[in-house]
């Protein structure tokens, strides 16, 4: 065989997105141009093959770039960037924006709800039940462990550009390690409010600064421990759980491909654990000790107990495997480039002075260290602890999780990363309103 008929066939073999290369790039182009034209619709199966059309560009490119696809973080971060800064250039027509914000995290679709609840149920479902009480008994000193590094390397950042402990634990510190957003600095920014008397919107202003700077960061991280867990192994595992000398893998616990029939009975159980989280959070129990806790957190201790006590037969738990797969799988690229249509460049370059920059790295940086030291003393993987157990406490919440795991190659940790969002967001809200009380 020559060179040239090698390298024919190689091309011919290339898929992209699943399918021939040749028909993924006539689909992109055919959308693309359509949206120009204004002829591409604005209802869920439109946006959704648009958000594909531009994400897998990106994803191909940065599945190929050298050094991008080994140390940043290959296709998903590039489809995140990637359309990002076709946002900012104005790449897209304007009428599409924020249809792609509501299909992505909006009240009426919510893609971002579907891929969480899926992935949480697929996840916890996928855990033998001794890995998944150890597991999730050892979580949360991992979390506190990187919340207090997080403040004790946030403090000394302060120092070094004349701020006091307080105020960087008080205005950089719990803004970033609160879960987000709008779980996290939106209902911190009250609390401040009614604690102190001040204008919560004084607060909330410097707060989503100081985290839109720390949620980059943590993506950024997330690739960078990825890539460095590849360089030493002995300080990950395979990526889908935590517990040091414990794998498991999913495939194999599964006897046969699962029918239809497990399939339905899959979603059942997905959908139906997701209304019993928002039936506590919603009516039965709202908040405890004053903070709101999220559906996700309900949902995730909910599918834990009917994990733990045997309740969901086997093939139903294949089946939601198999859902959790074709999620990760197929819609990593909806996801992040989604995202990144979401996110404000220059909002971010705007907030980039020197010392929120520098304060912003070390309080991540403190909760890598922190997670990462008490998740080896609890038997975790330090890689795997630090990323969730640390960057899930310090990215924007639901979209910051799935943007960092994705960037680190860890979706189907994404039940741990939901936990450090939601009750762990939840902690950090209960110590703010005592903390505002007493130095406010």
């Amino acid at each position: 065989m020559t060179e040239k008929s090698g390298k024919q066939n190689k091309l011919n073999d290339l898929k992209l997105y699943g399918a021939p290369w040749y028909m993924t790039v006539f689909v992109c182009i055919v959308v693309i141009a359509a949206a120009y034209l204004g002829a591409l619709a604005t209802d869920f199966a439109s946006i959704m093959i648009l958000i594909i059309a531009y994400g897998i560009l990106f994803f191909e490119l940065g599945e190929r770039l050298p050094i991008w696809n080994t140390y940043i973080g290959g296709g998903v971060l590039a489809a995140f960037f990637g359309t990002a800064i076709v946002r900012q250039l104005s790449l897209i027509p304007k009428v599409y924006i924020d249809p792609i914000n509501e299909f992505i995290g909006g009240d009426t679709v919510g893609f971002t709800t579907l891929w969480i609840i899926v992935l949480i149920t697929g996840s916890v479902l996928s855990l033998e039940k001794k890995i998944l009480l150890k597991s999730f008994a050892g979580y949360f000193p991992a979390i506190l462990g990187g919340l207090a590094a997080a403040m004790l390397f946030g403090s000394i950042g302060g120092l070094i550009f004349g701020i006091s402990p307080v105020t960087v634990i008080l205005k950089y510190v719990l803004p970033v390690m609160g879960g987000g957003n709008g779980a996290g600095a939106v209902p911190m920014s009250e609390i401040y409010e009614q604690v102190t008397g001040k204008s919560a919107v004084s607060y909330y202003a410097f707060a989503i600064i100081i985290l839109t700077i720390a949620n980059i960061m943590s993506i950024l991280a997330g690739a960078f421990l990825n890539a460095f867990g590849d360089k030493h192994p002995s300080l990950t595992g395979d990526k889908k759980t935590l517990l040091r000398n414990n794998t498991f893998n999913a495939e194999d616990s599964e006897e046969a491909e699962p029918t239809l029939s497990d399939l339905c009975g899959a979603i059942l159980v997905i959908f139906g654990s997701y209304a019993v989280g928002q039936l506590f959070s919603g009516y039965l129990l709202p908040t405890i000790l004053g903070a709101p806790i999220h559906a996700y957190a309900y949902m995730i201790v909910f599918v834990v107990i009917l994990s733990a006590t045997g309740v969901v037969p086997e093939n139903i738990r294949a089946g939601a495997r198999r859902l959790q797969k074709f999620m990760n799988k197929s819609c990593a690229v909806v996801m992040m480039a989604g995202l990144g249509f979401d996110f404000d460049l220059g909002e971010l370059v705007n907030a980039c002075t020197v010392s929120n920059v520098v304060i912003a790295f070390l309080i991540v940086l403190g909760a890598i260290v922190g997670s990462a030291l008490v998740g080896q003393l609890v038997g975790f993987y330090p890689i795997d602890s630090a990323i969730t157990a640390g960057l899930c406490m310090a990215n924007r919440g639901g979209n910051g999780d799935v943007a960092v795991l994705g960037a680190a190659k860890r979706m189907d940790l994404m039940a741990y990363a939901q936990l450090s969002s939601r009750l762990g967001g939840g902690i950090v809200l209960i110590i703010a309103s005592f903390l505002f009380s007493f130095f406010m």
